[in-house]
């Protein structure tokens, strides 16, 4: 079943086209990485499936619910992590908790175990009557993850849930995702860490200028874009006959990708030559080398 589906959603602003026919989904289940340059149209995106912006164009779904006809049933399903800050400052830990429960019809006296197990996993238990503004940002983090959670969720919405922390926090938090993942919570991930989403997400989507520029499993957008290539390191100059995907460079020879199949020929001309193969390395494109390459303008 599709957690999320969206279909050739529009947006515009004042002189400004901010999404521009954007469609993807999101199978139940699924880590879902959403990429994007500032001002790519991620953020506006977002906006739109949690309600926060009206589209002038297109169609949501969250779980088959309608975003706009059956909205109350479609944002019951979301749970929200936003980058920002945005708890009552005059409230505890624990109510923060209590009150975003009770925005979904949940009291009091059913949720109290909910946030307890909550304040516990998240290491807040003994913070549970310090106001917000007491906390450090990791906990401060932890509190907007755990807020999001309240309500149990299918859909979990997560725009940049570790900027700011320590790398100990960092992990801890990745640790916890996959494991809520694991038992079944659809998790849509934006971040500007992009091997974060390379290490977490099955899925990745990449949006620029408002428009999908690449939308797959994460494994295939970074074997078939990959422009890496193999390094042969020899004791000295070689000189081979030109072969396509092959540049020498001194005594070092590059075997683009393209050209893998080119190896054993190299392998061969430099043993007619007598030279030493000295070192092979295999050199990949990372998630991040792939973005950058296809959303420079």
């Amino acid at each position: 079943m599709k957690a999320l589906s969206i279909k050739n959603l529009h947006k515009s602003y004042p002189n400004v086209k901010a999404v521009d026919g954007v469609s993807f989904d999101v199978e139940e289940g699924d880590f879902f990485g959403f990429l994007g340059p500032n001002g790519a149209g991620k953020t506006t995106t977002l906006n739109c499936v949690i309600g926060l912006a009206k589209f002038s164009k297109g169609e949501i779904e969250v779980f088959g619910k309608d975003n706009k006809k059956d909205f109350r049933d479609a944002r019951s399903l979301i749970g929200i992590a936003p980058q920002e800050y945005n708890f009552d400052p005059y409230l505890n830990i624990e109510d923060v908790l209590v009150y975003q429960a009770g925005y979904y019809g949940i009291p009091k006296g059913k949720i109290m175990p909910r946030v307890k197990l909550l304040l516990k996993q998240f290491k807040l238990d003994g913070k549970k009557e310090v106001d917000f503004r007491k906390l450090s940002g990791g906990m401060k983090r932890r509190l907007t993850l755990a807020r999001a959670l309240v309500h149990k969720p299918k859909l979990l919405i997560l725009d940049e849930p570790t900027a700011g922390v320590d790398v100990e926090l960092r992990l801890e938090i990745h640790k916890y995702l996959a494991e809520i993942n694991k038992q079944g919570v659809t998790i849509l991930l934006t971040s500007h860490y992009i091997d974060e989403i390379e290490k977490l997400c099955n899925k990745t989507c990449i949006v620029n200028d408002g428009k999908i520029i690449a939308n797959d499993l994460t494994k295939n957008l970074v074997d078939d874009l990959d422009t890496g290539h193999t390094e042969i390191l020899t004791d000295k100059k070689s000189k081979i006959k030109k072969i396509d995907c092959v540049e020498f460079k001194g005594n070092k020879i590059i075997v683009w990708n393209k050209g893998k199949d080119k190896l054993d020929d190299v392998f061969e001309h430099l043993s007619k030559q007598k030279i030493k193969v000295l070192d092979v390395k295999s050199v990949k494109d990372s998630l991040q080398d792939i973005f950058l390459r296809l959303t420079k303008k």
